[in-house]
């Protein structure tokens, strides 16, 4: 069993998860979707090895599969079907509000997206957090808030949260409404001013921060050697920092941080979640998994507590090891950009 665990942010202030969160993408967002006896074990796994009292912190979306469609909320119906006593040991965050695969904060359009993954998530287990996707540029953050407070208050879900926010825009949407979670990447190559900014406006508002891929999709753990290791048809293979160009130089990022773990006697995943915890309190590591061996792996990385030395030879690495490639694909793609 793990130990640690946290208190959410916002209106969910009176509620403890475990201390990593659990990201579902990776179970259905690839060619070749994981049966559904490894999934569920892999939820049921994390769920069981929490303190009493603790939910498991679930992350999907309404696009999770590799044809944007709601593979991933599918497969939680049929878990929660099959084992609706977890229903009430989760706390279940949804990723929605895309038109044509563009953010559309509009009343209409965040209604029907929120309306059909309670559809595709069947009666059993109810939304507890949604999050737009990303941040709708042609509308005032404002207008995207009390139009998310509207559902709320009409009871299609109970907290509210965002994705790919900037400092600036958390801190006016938490003026009209509660913010619980901010959702953005940050793992030991995605690091900069942006993650600083908001981990720093969340600390002061008691925000949740949810680092998603705090392993670097996977790249931090040392999985792969080589471009060529990638699955044909993965995701991945389009993000610039996993590009061939950028391949080696980033292994050096993996070689450095390995010496450290090693050290310590924890894995290199381990010692990546226990560095994004170390950000702050209200910091939670997103690490997706489909393996309850990597679940159980990812939920122990919170109780590691990591020295003042500890920190300084990961910053050593960092330094030394620039990382190659931007945080996508190399190029502006509007979405991707800062909210």
């Amino acid at each position: 069993m793990v130990t640690q665990r946290i208190k959410l942010g916002g209106t969910a202030s009176d509620i403890y998860v475990g201390r990593v969160a659990h990201g579902l993408m990776t179970m259905t967002w690839t060619p070749s979707p994981i049966s559904d006896e490894q999934a569920f074990e892999s939820i049921k796994e994390g769920v069981d090895a929490l303190p009493p009292g603790t939910k498991m912190f679930l992350n999907s979306g309404e696009f999770y599969d590799i044809n944007w469609g709601p593979g991933n909320l599918r497969l939680l119906r049929r878990f929660f079907d099959k084992y609706p006593e977890y229903a009430d040991k989760t706390f279940l965050s949804v990723k929605g509000g895309n038109r044509a695969m563009q953010p559309d904060g509009s009343l209409e359009c965040l209604r029907s997206s929120v309306d059909n993954i309670q559809k595709e998530l069947g009666p059993i287990k109810k939304l507890d957090l949604f999050e737009p996707a990303r941040i709708d540029r042609n509308l005032p953050i404002e207008t995207i808030m009390n139009n998310l407070a509207t559902l709320l208050k009409e009871g299609k879900f109970s907290h509210i949260g965002l994705s790919e926010c900037s400092a600036n825009t958390l801190r006016k949407a938490h003026a009209v409404y509660p913010v619980t979670a901010a959702e953005i990447e940050i793992s030991p190559w995605s690091y900069d001013e942006n993650q600083k900014a908001v981990i720093a406006t969340a600390t002061e508002l008691n925000i949740t921060v949810l680092a998603y891929s705090p392993l670097g999709h996977g790249f931090l753990t040392g999985q792969f050697k080589s471009f060529d290791d990638l699955p044909k048809g993965d995701q991945r293979t389009r993000l610039d920092k996993f590009k061939e160009q950028n391949f080696k130089s980033n292994l050096a990022i993996v070689e450095g941080l390995k010496v450290v773990a090693d050290k310590k006697g924890i894995t290199t995943a381990q010692l990546c979640i226990a560095w994004v915890a170390s950000l702050g309190s209200t910091v939670m590591p997103l690490p997706g998994s489909s393996k309850a061996t990597r679940t159980l792996e990812n939920l122990k990385g919170g109780d590691v507590e990591l020295s003042r030395e500890d920190l300084a030879s990961v910053e050593q690495v960092l330094v030394a090891n620039p990382v190659a490639g931007e945080r996508y694909f190399g190029k502006e793609v509007d979405m991707f950009l800062w909210g």
